[in-house]
């Protein structure tokens, strides 16, 4: 990725305390309600994207794919994660701002 933006703003929320991640951490801040956005590797399996696009449907939380495992493990200071949440409507507003501009 040339300039990871995305990434920084997803390291950002972390130190900030903003992040649940792992596939139990991120389900329980879905079902609590404190999800502003999932965000879900490229490389994730289809169970766990399936898993988490009938979630976040059903509970109306926005969904994003991101990276691989490894670049968003990499984002958060870990080793590899496949689904991460943020709970934080200004990151989550961030990050869909620079996904949006690196789309067109």
């Amino acid at each position: 990725m040339k300039n990871d933006r995305i990434g920084s703003y997803i390291g950002l929320a972390m130190q900030a305390g903003k992040v649940k991640s792992g596939e139990f951490a991120t389900e329980k801040s879905v079902k609590s309600g404190r999800a502003a956005v999932v965000i879900l590797a490229n490389d994730a399996s289809q169970n766990t994207r399936k898993k988490f696009k009938d979630m976040c449907a059903f509970y109306e939380v926005p969904f994003m794919e991101y990276g691989t495992r490894e670049t968003l493990g990499h984002s958060i200071g870990k080793e590899y994660r496949a689904s991460l949440a943020i709970e934080d409507v200004g990151f989550y507003k961030a990050i869909k701002k620079q996904m949006d501009s690196e789309q067109m």
